[in-house]
């Protein structure tokens, strides 16, 4: 099974996603949206953004 985006309230009202591994794990957070299709077009930014994205290594500033 693939990892799965799941878009919830937080108990500020606001709208969130997270990026939930296979086996349940948390690996990603969004940021607060005012509404739910807000955070759902997050999900869709981040899906495309990651499609054949690299990964490198950050410099310590």
């Amino acid at each position: 099974m693939a990892g799965k985006f799941e878009v919830y309230e937080d108990r500020a009202g606001k709208f969130r996603f997270r990026l939930k591994a296979s086996n349940g794990q948390v690996v990603a957070t969004g940021e607060a949206y005012e509404n739910k299709a807000a955070a759902k077009k997050g999900c869709e930014s981040v899906q495309r953004a990651a499609e054949g994205a690299e990964v490198v290594e950050a410099s310590n500033a």
